[in-house]
């Protein structure tokens, strides 16, 4: 299904463009550009070079700015390639005064050509689509090809935290730490029952758990 474009949408991207960066990229010559690095400052939008937490497909943006606003002392970069989404992020962010959040308009393939090496110290996955077709498998986002990308900006030591209702998409992932390399610091089979303290709740989570659903979570260490 068609998403309708939100009214205004430009007016009210660039009404909210000191906090993201677009990336103009074309499927044509997204595979070209993605070797290219464009780093963003990122000393410049935080006022330190410390390393940042990266969340991959945002949404509207309830868990990073309720994660940043938790946290002012830590950095956040998030990422959604739909602005039609994104936008609502944005202005959450800006309506609540947020410093220490900062937004990503583009694709998670080409991720690398905006963070230098080690310069993420968490990467937070939450309800990736699961693609469950077997064709679409290299699409997913714990999939050794993505798992390799992250791995070039991730610091040594830095942590990967996945939450999906998914059961074969939680046992494809956790397989897929495990072939690139990845320690399995931890998992959660029914974070409901056991929950993690000073983890946030997001918008499918909150959800999923009224539903009575299932909720796993995985942390992958990069070794």
């Amino acid at each position: 299904m068609r998403m309708h474009r939100k009214a205004r949408l430009d007016e009210r991207l660039a009404a909210c463009s000191r906090l993201y960066t677009a990336a103009d990229l074309g499927e044509k010559n997204m595979k070209i550009t993605a070797e290219i690095p464009e780093y963003l400052p990122l000393e410049k939008i935080f006022g330190d070079s410390a390393p940042v937490c990266l969340e991959i497909g945002c949404g509207k943006g309830k868990f990073i700015c309720e994660l940043a606003a938790a946290n002012p002392r830590t950095h956040y970069v998030a990422v959604e390639k739909i602005s039609n989404v994104l936008i609502e992020a944005l202005e959450r962010a800006a309506a609540e005064g947020l410093e220490n959040v900062y937004f990503l308009n583009c694709a998670a393939e080409v991720l690398k050509r905006y963070f230098p090496a080690g310069s993420v110290r968490e990467i937070y996955l939450n309800f990736s689509n699961p693609l469950p077709k077997e064709g679409y498998k290299k699409q997913r986002l714990t999939h050794p090809r993505m798992l390799n990308i992250y791995r070039a900006f991730l610091e040594d030591g830095g942590r990967i935290v996945q939450k999906t209702d998914d059961f074969g998409f939680y046992v494809f992932s956790k397989d897929s730490y495990a072939e690139c390399g990845f320690e399995i610091a931890e998992t959660c089979e029914d974070l409901a029952a056991f929950p993690v303290e000073g983890d946030v709740e997001t918008e499918h989570e909150r959800l999923f758990k009224s539903r009575g659903k299932k909720i796993y979570r995985i942390v992958a260490v990069k070794r």
